[in-house]
Parts: structure tokens; sequence; C-alpha cells
């Protein structure tokens, strides 16, 4: 692959050509390019340093680092570079870390240090928990619009129907080949070798089942009463909650809150489920499908790629992503940051009321409205641009 387009790439590459004064943690789902980055950002850099990954069927244990570290201060010395990837497989990461990391900075050695793990609530619980004031986040999620227009010549119809995975990419032209890898070479992978391998799941039948079930309803609100009338696997609400919590945190799907305008009743209100990425939604139909010859089906992957976009690009703004409804009238999303509020409606057609909009304005004055599709701004110019621009 030729250098990667993220805006990534010069964030690290130019943090590591600093004193390196902090640890660079490269967060994000998998298959979405972190280790190519950081190896072609090592490449540019040139320069002594050590790549380790502790991506294997048996985790190591701590002592790993401890060995890795070592070897790197060995093979790359003052100013070199250690990275270890998939470092949240390995029990009490943080605490080995953080002892190395301050043991240097106190006897004056200068290693920098790249972290990668494609768990991010994982990572970020040991950063918390002991890392802190001591590490800069570079959070990567699934390739937006442009950036797969780019690398692969995606229109916006392909990025609605296929996503953002880059390693998929070079399949679509087999799209049975291509849902079999998202399938299996992700999804599986994910679920089994970063959620259930390394996080208590007393119920992982149930959890994949949340999973299949949040695909089959992005875009839609889906009560946690109502989730369990839909699955086999007997559970509670709170177990729901935790689960859905467990696959956002993989970068596979998650429950946006409804805007009520007070947290403690957003926080009680029922999720409208989103992927991530919709090519986990068009696999789980195998991929021979063609979702624009079905018109309900296709608005809801425009509109669940709305909602992935803003997912991807709110976090690093500070802006909330939520939607809203009252009665009949519900928004698609809505953005928050601090007093600026705008409600956006997702449509692929011209027809269709806007009423919803009306009425939210009119319960929070002062808010913004805005139309992505026919009659509003073009998919292809929302998808260009992060979230906190429509503010």
């Amino acid at each position: 692959m030729r250098t990667i387009v993220r805006s990534q790439y010069e964030v690290l590459r130019t943090r590591l050509r600093g004193p390196g004064e902090l640890i660079q943690v490269v967060a994000g789902p998998r298959q979405v390019g972190k280790t190519t980055l950081v190896r072609q950002v090592m490449a540019k850099l040139g320069g002594p340093s050590h790549f380790a990954t502790a991506d294997a069927p048996a985790p190591p244990d701590a002592r790993w680092i401890e060995v890795q570290w070592d070897m790197a201060e060995r093979l790359a010395g003052e100013g070199g570079v250690l990275v270890l990837d998939e470092v949240q497989k390995v029990r009490g990461w943080a605490d080995v870390v953080k002892a190395r990391w301050d043991d240097d900075r106190a006897q004056g050695r200068r290693l920098r240090v790249v972290l990668l793990g494609s768990s991010p609530l994982l990572v970020q619980r040991g950063l918390t928990e002991s890392l802190a004031g001591r590490f800069e986040v570079i959070r990567m999620a699934q390739w937006s619009w442009p950036e797969m227009r780019e690398a692969f010549g995606f229109g916006v119809d392909d990025y609605v129907r296929f996503g953002g995975y880059p390693g998929a990419a070079p399949l679509v032209s087999d799209p049975s080949r291509w849902a079999a890898y998202i399938r299996d070479a992700l999804v599986e992978t994910t679920l089994s070798r970063d959620v259930l391998m390394m996080t208590r799941v007393d119920k992982p039948a149930l959890l994949r089942q949340l999973f299949e079930l949040a695909c089959a309803y992005s875009s839609q609100e889906l009560s946690y009463n109502k989730m369990l009338g839909q699955l086999q696997d007997a559970g509670n609400t709170t177990t729901l909650a935790h689960y859905l919590e467990l696959l956002s945190g993989a970068g596979l799907v998650s429950g946006l809150q409804k805007h009520a305008g007070e947290i403690v009743r957003a926080r009680g209100s029922s999720p409208k489920l989103q992927v991530h990425d919709t090519g986990l939604v068009t696999s789980r139909l195998g991929g021979a499908t063609d979702p624009r010859a079905e018109p309900e089906l296709w608005g809801r992957l425009v509109e669940s790629t709305v909602g992935a976009h803003l997912l991807h690009t709110a976090p690093a703004e500070g802006v909330s992503v939520r939607w809203w409804r009252d009665g009949h009238d519900e928004v698609d999303f809505v953005v928050q940051r601090g007093p600026r509020v705008t409600a956006i409606e997702v449509k692929t057609s011209r027809t269709g009321s806007l009423r919803a909009l009306t009425r939210f304005q009119d319960e929070f004055p002062g808010a913004r409205s805005l139309v992505v599709g026919p009659g509003g701004v073009a998919l292809e110019t929302f998808l260009s641009k992060p979230a906190a621009q429509w503010l």
C-alpha cells in the first residue's frame, strides 16, 4: 500500500520528531491501518526502532514488556523508538509501562514509546488508571469517504454500501468474498480476541446476538426490553447496556442516547442503534444484493453512514452525538458542543416532511437545523467535513 492517506500519519510523524516527552498511544478498532501507519511513519523517519506485537493466541504476561523494553534500549539506544502492538492483551501492561517510563526519565534515558491497541475501551482504562499525565492519544476509526476515495477510488455510493475498512476494499469487485472477509477476518476476530478473550462476558452468545441485532436495526431506536424480546438468550437490561458498551468500545456498534436537554433523562432513554461502519450491515446480507435496489434499506444505510461519520469525527472536537424524538416526530441526529446544537435530518429523496426539525427548534430555541441529502447539503459534502463543522 502506498503511504497512508490519513491525517494521523502527519500527527504521529510530527510528534515522534519532537522531544518525545509523552507516550504516543494509537487506538482504534481492528483493520483500520494502525500498524501500517506506524510502520510507514517509522520508515519515513528512519533511525533505530524496535517493533513487537502481543497479538498471539496466548497473550504474554507483563514480563514480555520488560523484555521488549530492554531489547529496544539495546538495539535502538538513545533517541530510538519502541513500538508495542496490541498492548491491551498484556495483563497489567499499564503498570509496567508506567514503571519503565518513569525510570527512564529519572535516569535521563529518552527512548520514545508508541503503544497500539485494537480495543480502545481497554486501552483507555489502562491509561486513566496508571498513565495519567504521561500519554497522548491518536484515535483512529474506520476510514472516511474522502480517504477511501483517494486510496481506492470509492464513489459515495460505494462508501455507503461497503464502508471504510481499507483491508476489505480490494475485494469489493467480488461482493461475496468481501462479505466473508468482513465477517470472518474482522468481526469474528474482534469479538473473539478483543472482547470475549479480554473482558469478562458471562453470556457470549447474548453478546453475539446483540451485535447481529444492532446491525439489523442500525439507525433505529430499540428499547432494551424490545431487544430482549428479539434475542434468543435470556438476559436483563443492565447486561445488554454493558454489552452494548463493550461493542462500542471495540468500534463495532453504539447506542446513541436521546437528546433531552437533561443528562439524567438522556441516559435513561432507549438507545438508537448505530453501526460504526455500514460494511457491518451489508456484509450480513451476503454481499450479493445491491442495496440500492431496495429504497428502504438504502435509506437506512445512508442514515447509518451519516451516523458513523459523526461518531468518528465528533470526539476529537468535544462534540456529542445523540438523536431526538417527540411522539411521531423524530430527528435523526443531534450534535452539540457547549451551547451550540444542530439537529440533522438525513434524506434520500425530496419527498417527506421536515416537521420534526421545526418541532425540535420549538423545543430547543437557538438550535440550528440541517438537512443532508436532496434539498439540503449533499451527502458528499457532509462526509467531507467533521461534525464540528455543522455547529
